[in-house]
């Protein structure tokens, strides 16, 4: 593993989702706390998920040993996934939200990657212990053998979102929470985004969606689905608790210019009926799908507006394979599909 300086000073950034990746990378579900009611049931869109992203991809997971390796791969084999399509690597963690912990891999037009390793803290010292999901980054930079910076600022990949031509989102909520960086303004975590993912603007919301244990993740409310157009989500229903947040959420974006000087192309998902979990509100949101390799893989909630937002994303990414995974269960864990995984550019 080699240490690298501040990334936008070598031309290193962030590529969009769309981008073509070399792989996908995952941190195996194992913690039951996390999924109170039983572990068990989450495995059936789990593996659904790995098989879509292996028919595109390859898939990268990591275990914390053998016998957790030997478990997943007697999954992968009942349930007719392509082991040749799937890399385990040793790297134990304390949870499964490889977007949050796991690495952001950045890119340089000359071919070369590397790593951005931001300090995570489990949400805010929520759900300690969080030390081993907090080396992940590094334990993947030094077997790739991938340059990594480390910029000292607690940031998850969830909280931002890129259109690949200079523009991250985010939100206040989340980024400016001080249960992440106490004491560092505004004006210096915005410094750090653009120059950390080299990037020449940041826009920012407000607020997540209630449930949200985050504190207001964008990958929950608001998605690039390409350089001038975002998908955000709006509650219909002018009585529930989403309805205002999103509506002015909305109103935003209808007014910002990106990093071009043009004012994006804002389209809208459905939000589903709010799903609860031994009482416990839960982040539904169609807006938490992932972009892979040839398909797009969105959650579903067995809603009537399942096939509504399954529609209109297969307009938005004609070119790509929309696919429902049903995320009933895996929501129970308060996250969804692009929450379990980040994705590895290839190398230009």
């Amino acid at each position: 593993m080699k240490r690298a300086d501040k990334a936008c000073q070598t031309g290193f950034y962030f590529p969009p989702e769309w981008d073509n990746h070399r792989a996908t990378w995952l941190s195996w579900p194992h913690n039951p706390d996390t999924w109170p009611g039983g572990i068990e049931t989450i495995f059936d869109g789990y593996l659904q998920f790995i098989k879509e992203i292996s028919k595109h991809e390859l898939v990268c997971i990591n275990v914390a040993g053998p016998e957790m390796e030997r478990s997943a791969t007697k999954m992968f084999a009942d349930n007719g996934i392509d082991l040749s399509r799937t890399t385990f690597y040793h790297f134990p963690t304390n949870d499964a939200w490889c977007r949050d912990h796991g690495p952001c891999f950045l890119v340089h037009p000359d071919g070369r990657k590397m790593i951005i390793d931001w300090e995570y803290n489990a949400w805010g010292e929520k759900y300690p212990p969080y030390e081993l999901d907090n080396d992940v980054p590094g334990s993947i930079a030094s077997c790739l053998g991938l340059e990594i910076c480390r910029p000292g600022l607690v940031l998850e990949g969830g909280s931002v979102e890129f259109n690949g031509e200079g523009t991250v989102l985010t939100t206040t909520q989340c980024l400016l929470n001080p249960n992440r960086n106490p004491g560092i303004s505004w004006e210096i975590i915005e410094q750090n985004l653009m120059e950390h993912f080299g990037v020449s603007q940041v826009l920012w919301l407000e607020q997540g969606i209630a449930g949200d244990d985050t504190d207001g993740h964008i990958d929950t409310i608001a998605r690039f689905a390409d350089p001038q157009t975002i998908i955000t989500v709006l509650e219909e229903d002018p009585v529930e608790v989403n309805y205002l947040p999103l509506q002015e959420n909305y109103k935003k974006l209808t007014k910002m210019k990106l990093f071009n000087g043009k004012k994006p192309e804002v389209m809208t998902l459905p939000m589903p009926e709010p799903r609860y979990n031994q009482g416990q509100r839960l982040p539904a949101s169609y807006a938490n799908f992932y972009i892979c390799n040839g398909a797009v893989l969105v959650p579903t909630y067995r809603d009537p507006k399942d096939e509504k937002a399954l529609s209109i994303l297969g307009r938005l990414f004609a070119g790509r394979r929309v696919v429902g995974i049903d995320c009933l269960e895996i929501i129970r864990g308060l996250g969804g599909l692009h929450c379990l995984c980040m994705q590895e550019p290839a190398c230009r």
